[in-house]
């Protein structure tokens, strides 16, 4: 492979495998909101949030890390704005203290922040802003979780689009995901040196793996992980389905550890590396074969989302999946053909389960769309996989991606409006209130 080839790769990789703190979403307004308050520079008075209808979506059903069990876009950004470390970035509320949740309890109770739906933006879109008597902030995030691209203070712009940053980018390999394909994500991960991939990939399974046993441990969300592993056996491609159910069960129930992000989701972090790992475990892998399978799922996972888009309502639990049943057929020592049967096994089977918001029911669509994977696998291993032409399957699997892409981004716009709409209990999406 070509350096800069191989050096875009691991630029991906270490640029989209970074550690969140509870649910990406309300994890993003927190640090937008302390962000506003840092650039403020003293405790607001009061505060407004302008989010985009898919940043609701996700906020709405999950709790909120380090709150006490509190959930909701209000609690996010206020416990943002009085315990937040806008230094930590995705992990902005790991330092609160009980403190912080009483006054946070005692500012919702005044109204302190209001929150609003915007429309016409992207679908990943924040703004906090936060108002004392002499001064105003505002912080607003766009695309990416962790990608602040305006900050305001006092009407004034002090930071637009990354401009402070560009005399580093210039010394930085920045990641094109347009070069990406499936033979170019396996030639990386069969050549990879593993002193360039194994913090990251390390640090993955070392935070996936806690949340998967804290998940089976405590009495978090509708308990998938465990209903699983009571009901359905103690086979390997159950305890890979119950392990990354279990984590998310935690991490959508409010626990306080850290996930190993993929797409900007920690469900999909979860859901490309804990049955992979599981797999390994099984089958006695080295820890460098498990990072190189974990190369392949996570790049697999990755290039399906580059075509759907960060929040979508296409469930990313289909695609993380997809990554997974990958990793898991190159850990077996599957070649092209057989990790793209596997990839377009999966695709035609569960290409198409519903986002309807981060909530505890995230545990069982990742079970389900693991079992499709692990289905598309052992499918895959008997040479058998659905034909071109039916459905979204096509001749290649690279245009089988792009095709399952398409109606993901741009088939269920519509979808993702009603999906909102019922949520809401609206007749129509308007500008008004939705704390």
């Amino acid at each position: 492979m070509k350096e800069a080839l191989y050096r875009n790769y691991l630029a991906i990789l270490q640029s989209e495998l970074i550690a969140a703190l509870g649910c990406t979403e309300p994890i993003a307004i927190a640090y937008a909101s302390a962000k506003a308050r840092a650039v403020l520079g003293e405790a607001p008075q009061r505060m407004e949030i302008y989010c985009s209808g898919n940043i609701v979506k996700n906020v709405k059903g999950v709790t909120v890390p380090n709150s006490g069990g509190m959930r909701g876009i209000d609690v996010a950004a206020t416990l943002g704005v009085v315990g937040g470390d806008a230094d930590r970035s995705l992990e902005v509320l790991s330092a609160v203290r009980p403190e912080h949740l009483e006054q946070t309890r005692q500012l919702l109770s005044q109204g302190f922040c209001q929150c609003f739906l915007e429309e016409g933006v992207e679908n990943l879109y924040i703004r906090a802003e936060v108002f004392s008597a002499d001064h105003s902030a505002s912080v607003t995030i766009r695309n990416h979780h962790a990608s602040i691209t305006q900050i305001v203070r006092d009407g004034q712009v002090i930071f637009q689009g990354g401009q402070e940053k560009k005399e580093e980018a210039g010394t930085q390999v920045q990641p094109d995901k347009s070069m990406m394909d499936l033979r170019g994500i396996l030639t990386f991960a069969d050549e990879v040196r593993m002193e360039d991939v194994g913090p990251v990939l390390e640090q993955q399974v070392r935070c996936n793996t806690a949340l998967a046993d804290e998940g089976l441990r405590g009495d978090y969300g509708a308990q998938v992980g465990r209903t699983l592993l009571e009901t359905a056996g103690n086979d390997v491609s159950v305890r890979a389905r119950a392990r990354a159910a279990a984590a998310s069960d935690a991490r959508m129930g409010g626990c306080a550890f850290p996930a190993v992000i993929n797409s900007g989701s920690g469900n999909q972090g979860i859901t490309v590396s804990v049955p992979v790992v599981e797999y390994a475990k099984e089958w006695g892998c080295s820890q460098e074969q498990l990072f190189r399978a974990l190369v392949v799922s996570n790049l697999v996972a990755i290039h399906q989302k580059k075509y759907i888009g960060s929040l979508s309502a296409y469930c990313g639990a289909v695609s993380a999946a997809c990554g997974a049943g990958a990793g898991i057929m190159y850990l077996y020592g599957g070649d092209y053909d057989a990790v793209a049967r596997t990839i377009t096994n999966t695709l035609g089977n569960t290409g198409g389960i519903i986002c309807d918001g981060a909530k505890s029911s995230c545990a069982a669509k990742i079970a389900a769309s693991l079992s499709a994977a692990i289905l598309a696998y052992e499918m895959s291993l008997k040479g058998r996989a659905f034909h071109p032409g039916e459905g979204l399957v096509k001749e290649d699997v690279e245009d089988t991606i792009r095709s399952v892409g398409y109606v993901g981004r741009v088939g269920m716009k519509q979808t993702d409006v009603e999906v909102l709409k019922i949520m809401l209990d609206q007749t129509d999406v308007t500008a008004g209130s939705i704390c």
